[in-house]
């Protein structure tokens, strides 16, 4: 009890001593504000990441520890506080061997740009980076399925939101890799008849519905996931993957046109050039276009309305 009262004495007067000298000099007080904003998002942006992995029931029963440590000198329970008090100075070594992993990341992460990432600087790097990445895993999907003659039909979400589309499916929210755009599409499973749809740089979705394009010129050798692929590439700016069941060829769906028989590089530099350097080398332009693009959805149903309207 005595050393307890000792420390709450001394952080007390640490404190009175701090509010003083700031008090002396107003400039402090600009230096002390930015010293707690510091600290304070250092340590939200750690409890986030500490929340989503096994870090966090670590945290919560040291808290209660330290919590039980203090109520036990403050209740004078000795022998309680002596045994805790004892945990607690060996407890940091302990630390040290359950969080080695979690240490060793953080050590790493000091000498690259996942640094950055982790104070929320950098991002757009990294978000391009991560782009070229999804792009290479979905060109490996696509040419699997081919060799295997499996029909796939993946959409790319750009500006346009495709949450209605999304909410005709079943909501995934996974990382994109080849091996699960692949399982989506085997024959006779849940999944396999639809549309997938990537997201945000995640596998949103699977099994979604997309809008028929109706256009009497599309060649009838189409079948409907190519007549799909059409549809949302026309009523949306999305990206349209289309492998053919029937010929295994590959093809791609943007701003309503199809383009058949593409091969793996051919593929990759149609998605590079729209999905990364469109969007991250030209970054103003794409600015002063998205609000066009928004509109492009309400003007293609208001034009498909009118069209029903005069046939009538």
């Amino acid at each position: 009890m005595n050393v307890f009262s000792a420390n709450i004495n001394r952080l007390g007067e640490s404190i009175a001593e701090y509010v003083t000298d700031i008090s002396n000099n107003p400039f402090k007080l600009i230096i002390f504000i930015i010293d707690i904003l510091f600290v304070g998002y250092i340590a939200y942006k750690f409890i986030k990441s500490a929340r989503s992995s096994r870090v966090w029931q670590l945290l919560k029963g040291i808290v209660l520890i330290v919590l039980i440590t203090i109520l036990s000198g403050i209740f004078e329970l000795r022998i309680l506080n002596w045994f805790l008090t004892i945990f607690t100075t060996y407890g940091v070594i302990a630390l040290i061997v359950i969080f080695q992993p979690e240490l060793r990341r953080v050590l790493e992460q000091l000498g690259t740009n996942k640094f950055t990432k982790f104070f929320g600087i950098g991002l757009e790097k990294s978000l391009e980076t991560k782009t070229k990445e999804d792009i290479y895993k979905v060109v490996i999907a696509a040419k699997e399925l081919s060799n295997n003659k499996v029909g796939g039909l993946i959409v790319i979400e750009r500006d346009i939101q495709l949450d209605d589309v999304m909410d005709t499916g079943v909501k995934i929210d996974a990382e994109v890799s080849p091996q699960l755009l692949v399982n989506l599409f085997v024959p006779n499973t849940p999944l396999h008849d639809g549309a997938v749809i990537i997201s945000k740089n995640k596998i949103a979705a699977a099994a979604c519905i997309l809008p028929l394009s109706d256009d009497k010129q599309i060649s009838k050798g189409l079948g409907t996931r190519h007549r799909a692929a059409i549809g949302i590439s026309r009523e949306t700016d999305a990206i349209a993957i289309v492998v053919s069941e029937e010929t295994s060829k590959i093809s791609i769906a943007k701003d309503g046109n199809l383009i058949v028989d593409l091969k793996e590089d051919a593929l990759k530099n149609i998605l590079i050039k729209n999905l990364v350097t469109k969007k991250f080398g030209n970054e103003e332009n794409a600015k002063k276009h998205r609000p066009k693009l928004r509109k492009r959805k309400e003007e293609n149903a208001k034009t498909n309305n009118d069209a029903k309207i005069e046939n009538k």
